[in-house]
C-alpha cells in the first residue's frame, strides 16, 4: 500500500491572529508571530499512526510506503518515518507546488493521500486531481474547514488512514466546501460548495461537510435567545460576555444592537464592544478580569464542532483563562436536528480531554430553556 503525504505549510497561520483564513498572508502572519500549524498537526497524526502501526489493531501487519517530498510540504513533519521522496519543498509555497506534488503522488499511484491544511488547500487539492477518484483524508489544519474530507483530529485522520489500508472503511463522494470570500467582502457569510472528492467513510471520525440550517422563520426563537442573553447581562454589570463567530451569534447581536463581528470574536463589558480581536487582544482582556465571564458559542451545521472550526482565536490559553465551566453553547431548532453530540479540537490534547471528562456542555435552544449534549470523545 502507497500513501501520499501533503502539508501546506502556511495553512492555518493566521488563525489565532484573527485572520480569517491564510491565503497569500502567509508572510504577514509569521511577521505577527505566527506559529506553524499545519505541519505540527500533520506531525501529531504521524505520531498516532505509527502507534497503530505498531499495536495490536494493525490486524493485517501492514506497512505502507509512504511518497512525498522532502521538506516543509512533507518529510519534515513524519517524525523519522522512513519515506520515499519524490522532490523536494520550495522555500515559499504556492497553489502551484501543490498542484505539482499532487500530481506527482498520482503518478506514483498511492491508494490514498493524507494531507494537512484547510478548505483553500482542500479546493487546490481537488483542482490538480481533475476527477481522479483516490480518496482524500484531511488533518484539520486550517483556518476555515467547512469540507466533509477532513477528520475530526489529527489522531483520528490516524485511525481513519489504518483502518482504510486494512480494509475496513469504504470511499464515499463527500462535498468540498468554502467560504465564498467574494460575497464575504461585503459583509455576508456564505458557504458554497466547489466540487466533490472521494473520502473514507467514517461518521465518528471524518467530520462531514459544513451545512447552512438556519432558516428566516426561526426569528422568533433567535428573539428568545437575545432576550435570555440580555437578562444574563443585566443581572450582572460586570459580567464579561466573549461573543463567538457565525451567523447565529450574529444574529443574537443585532437583536441586542450589537455590532458583532461575523467571522470574528468580540468582547462586551462595561456597556463597549471590542471587536474582532485576535489571540493576544483577548488575553489582555480576559486575564485581568476578575469577574464571571460567559463565552458563547454556536456549533457548526451538519459537524456539531464548537471549537477548534473558525475560532482559532479562541487558543488553549485563552479557553483556560476563561474557564469551561463558563462556555454556553447556543443552537437554534435547525440546527438541534441530528444533533446529538459536539465535537471539541482546542489543538491541546490536554485541554482537549478535559472537555471530555466533563461530558457534557450546557445548550441554549430557547428563553431560559437549556439542554446539555454530550461531548464527543475523538
Amino acid at each position: 500500500m502507497r500513501v501520499g503525504i501533503i502539508v501546506n505549510p502556511d495553512a492555518g497561520l493566521g488563525g489565532k491572529l484573527g485572520f480569517k483564513g491564510s491565503d497569500g498572508r502567509a508572510e504577514e502572519a509569521r511577521a505577527a508571530g505566527a506559529q506553524d500549524r499545519a505541519g505540527p498537526r500533520m506531525g501529531q497524526c504521524f505520531s498516532k499512526f505509527t502507534e497503530l502501526l505498531s499495536s495490536g489493531l494493525n490486524r493485517a501487519k501492514i506497512s505502507p510506503e509512504i511518497i512525498t517530498w522532502s521538506g516543509r510540504m512533507g518529510g519534515s513533519w513524519l517524525n523519522d518515518y522512513q519515506f520515499t521522496s519524490i522532490g523536494d519543498s520550495p522555500e515559499k509555497t504556492t497553489a502551484e507546488d501543490t498542484s505539482k506534488l499532487i500530481n506527482g503522488l498520482l503518478e506514483n499511484n498511492v491508494d490514498i493521500i493524507l494531507y494537512a491544511g484547510g478548505d483553500g488547500t482542500t479546493r487546490d487539492i481537488v483542482n490538480a486531481m481533475d476527477g481522479n477518484k483516490t480518496p482524500l483524508v484531511g488533518v484539520p489544519g486550517g483556518v476555515k474547514m467547512h469540507s466533509g474530507c477532513f477528520a475530526t483530529t489529527p489522531k483520528a485522520a490516524a485511525e481513519v488512514l489504518l483502518s482504510f489500508l486494512q480494509g475496513d472503511l469504504l470511499s464515499s463522494i463527500t462535498e468540498v466546501m468554502d467560504l465564498d470570500e467574494e460575497i464575504y467582502l461585503k459583509g455576508e457569510w456564505k458557504v458554497r460548495m466547489y466540487g466533490e472528492a472521494w473520502t473514507p467513510a467514517s461518521p465518528r471520525f471524518m467530520q462531514g461537510s459544513k451545512q447552512q440550517v438556519e432558516r428566516a422563520s426561526e426569528d422568533e426563537i433567535i428573539e428568545g435567545l437575545s432576550n435570555h442573553i440580555s437578562d444574563v447581562i443585566d443581572n450582572d454589570q460586570d459580567l464579561m460576555v466573549i461573543w463567538g463567530s457565525g451567523g447565529t451569534i450574529n444574529r443574537i447581536g443585532t437583536h441586542l444592537d450589537f455590532d458583532l463581528t461575523l467571522l470574528g470574536i468580540d468582547i462586551y463589558h462595561n456597556g463597549k464592544i471590542f471587536k474582532d480581536l485576535n489571540e493576544q487582544q483577548l488575553l489582555e482582556r480576559i486575564e485581568p478580569h476578575q469577574g464571571k465571564k460567559l463565552l458563547l458559542l454556536s456549533p457548526m451545521g451538519g459537524q456539531g464542532f464548537l471549537i477548534g472550526r473558525g475560532n482559532l482565536q479562541l487558543s488553549p490559553n485563552v479557553l483556560r483563562a476563561i474557564g469551561h465551566d463558563s462556555i454556553l453553547g447556543v443552537a437554534t431548532p435547525s440546527k438541534l436536528i441530528g444533533l446529538s453530540f459536539l465535537r471539541i479540537d482546542t489543538g491541546d490534547p490536554e485541554l482537549d480531554l478535559i472537555f471530555q471528562q466533563k461530558k457534557f456542555i450546557k445548550l441554549l435552544q430557547g428563553y431560559r430553556t437549556t439542554r446539555v449534549i454530550r461531548v464527543l470523545e475523538s
